[in-house]
């Protein structure tokens, strides 16, 4: 059997299959950069949008708005079901910058960008009530985290991960390969676009039992 072989550059190579964006998207990425304002960028934007898409999430959870530009790719993804996104945001300037984003999006009724600690959030609302959870706070939160998006989450629910690359996420990241509790893939991989773009997302569904 013939062996093909590899791309010689697959980085430049893959950097030419970055999605299009409109220019909102584009605006708030220039925004982060001079700002330095981590944000997924327009590859793992995309994906959030297909996953919440095809996965028929109604109900999204994510736990760190920052400008929006995640939550904006979630809400467009889950519209063809009528879909929104509740967006937690500890930081009350970007809690106002995201509702102004949302707003330009058309997407105020679809996003409902809420000020406050993650967990304290969390810890209100009711079990079972989200179909899909991203979670892209600080990383150092999000073992404290875990157990709040496992009662959050229904089952069946799929909850992507950000920067799981980061140091601060290793307890985190044990912790959750470790659990029954879910199934659990990790992704080592080039995110043009995103901060870092070498970096590491994981992708958990929520055990039926």
């Amino acid at each position: 059997m013939a062996v093909s072989d590899m791309i010689s550059d697959p980085e430049g190579y893959f950097r030419n299959f970055i999605p299009e964006r409109d220019d909102l998207l584009k605006t708030l990425e220039k925004e982060a950069e001079a700002e330095a304002i981590p944000i997924v960028g327009p590859v793992v934007g995309e994906l959030l949008s297909l996953m919440a898409g095809v996965s028929g999430a109604r109900r999204i959870l994510e736990l760190g708005a920052a400008t929006g530009y995640s939550a904006i790719y979630l809400a467009r993804g889950a519209a063809p079901v009528g879909g929104a996104v509740v967006s937690l945001e500890n930081d009350p300037a970007m809690v106002r910058r995201a509702r102004q984003n949302a707003e330009k999006a058309g997407l105020s009724d679809r996003i409902d960008i809420r000020e406050g600690d993650a967990r304290e959030n969390m810890a209100a609302m009711d079990a079972a009530s989200f179909d899909l959870v991203f979670m892209d706070i600080d990383k150092e939160f999000y073992l404290p985290a875990l157990p709040h998006c496992r009662r959050l989450l229904r089952p069946g629910g799929l909850m992507i991960v950000d920067n799981v690359g980061f140091a601060d996420a290793v307890d985190f990241n044990k912790a959750l390969w470790e659990s029954d509790n879910w199934r659990v893939v990790n992704l080592l991989t080039l995110l043009p676009g995103h901060s870092p773009e070498r970096d590491g997302l994981t992708f958990a569904v929520k055990a039926s039992r």
